[in-house]
């Protein structure tokens, strides 16, 4: 996020002395991103950052592709997804590029034998069922239905639930996720225009520390490899940090919708972006006011862009029988738009209650055999009169 922020105790100039109690030194990481040119963050620990005392069992979770050259306009049904007691095994890969991953898990149990480094991607996890903690070596985030929260690569983390009853929808991205550039003045702060703003962010304001030596069990993903490394101190050691790279979260429903007197293109509804891909949501909304509106959006063409639609809530206005958890995926090339039907009857309709999350990525996807498990094979025959 491109606004600056502090937590616990750090000294009054970077890369400076900074002294324990005791009168030892604290331990200084640079955690940052794109070499130094990117947005970072410095941490002081308790204990060296850098200490690996063993690395052990190293296994693939690359997924398997089922279609990799795709055409053809698919419907996942998410919630067929079977929930899993482990989080790591649990996450099921359906959509897939080189620029990003599109994630289905129901997991079951929080981790508790273990942490978790992604060090391939960042991850934008939207939680549709559950509450719980998000607990990261940079300070804890409490989470509940709707809200997306943002993991930057490299973020050593826990995951609590405080049910069984969890669905989760995840993006993991190779590429940086950031706040759209048209929503920021050159300064990095958010504009008037924008449909959230700085106060809805919610950052870190609990920082756990452990000055614990001993064996713990880091699972760390690289190169579609989960490796488990050992470290000799506990990695939630830090006391103190303050820079721009840190997890935070926003909810759904802090999102302000843009609405105008004719129906209102998908980028209105854009909440974050990549160079790669854009993550949109929809939310309950007034409809267009023109009296000759049609609030059903008008059919397109995806010609430079897969669209990806995951139904969260409510009354999903352009399309029949879908329902919560469902993936739609319109693939580049071909047009979509409103069911049969659709079109007429949201004439007259004066709002709109849907809940959903849009990925448009700019290479198309690939299907996993994770997504034909759970596919709807007959969609895209859906729009035949």
């Amino acid at each position: 996020m491109p606004f600056y922020h502090k937590l616990g105790s750090i000294p009054p100039k970077r890369h400076t002395q900074f002294r324990k109690p005791d009168g030892s030194l604290y331990y200084e990481q640079l955690f940052g991103t794109i070499g130094f040119d990117g947005m970072s963050t410095n941490s002081y620990h308790e204990q060296r950052p850098t200490q690996v005392k063993e690395v052990k069992n190293q296994y693939s979770v690359a997924p398997k592709i089922a279609l990799k050259n795709n055409i053809k306009s698919y419907r996942l049904k998410g919630f067929q997804v079977k929930p899993e007691n482990d989080y790591l095994e649990s996450r099921k890969t359906v959509l897939i590029n080189s620029d990003c991953a599109i994630i289905l898990a129901a997991p079951k149990e929080s981790t508790r034998a273990y942490f978790y480094k992604n060090t391939d991607a960042d991850e934008l996890i939207f939680v549709h069922k559950g509450t719980g903690k998000l607990r990261t070596m940079l300070g804890n985030l409490d989470f509940k239905y709707g809200d997306y929260l943002l993991v930057p690569r490299g973020v050593i983390y826990k995951i609590d639930f405080d049910t069984q009853d969890n669905r989760l929808f995840i993006v993991e991205s190779r590429r940086p996720i950031y706040t759209p550039k048209r929503y920021r003045n050159w300064f990095g702060q958010m504009l008037e225009h924008a449909p959230f703003c700085e106060r809805d962010m919610r950052r870190p304001q609990e920082l756990e520390t452990y000055n614990q030596s001993g064996e713990f069990l880091i699972k760390v993903k690289k190169q579609d490899d989960i490796i488990e490394m050992v470290y000799a101190s506990h990695p939630f050691d830090v006391v103190g940090y303050d820079g721009y790279n840190y997890p935070y979260a926003f909810s759904i429903h802090d999102f302000e919708p843009i609405t105008g007197r004719i129906h209102q293109p998908p980028p209105v509804h854009q909440t974050f972006e990549t160079d790669a891909f854009v993550v949109c949501s929809f939310v309950p909304r007034l409809y267009d006011y023109h009296p000759q509106s049609i609030p059903a959006p008008y059919n397109h063409s995806n010609i430079d862009s897969d669209e990806v639609l995951y139904y969260v809530d409510g009354d999903f206005m352009s399309r029949n029988d879908v329902e919560a958890g469902h993936i739609s995926l319109h693939p580049a090339g071909i047009p979509h738009g409103p069911h049969p039907g659709a079109t007429e009857r949201s004439i007259g309709k004066t709002k709109t209650e849907e809940l959903a999350v849009m990925v448009d990525t700019f290479k198309p996807l690939m299907l996993t055999e994770e997504a034909m498990a759970i596919a709807d094979g007959s969609y895209y025959k859906s729009w035949l009169e």
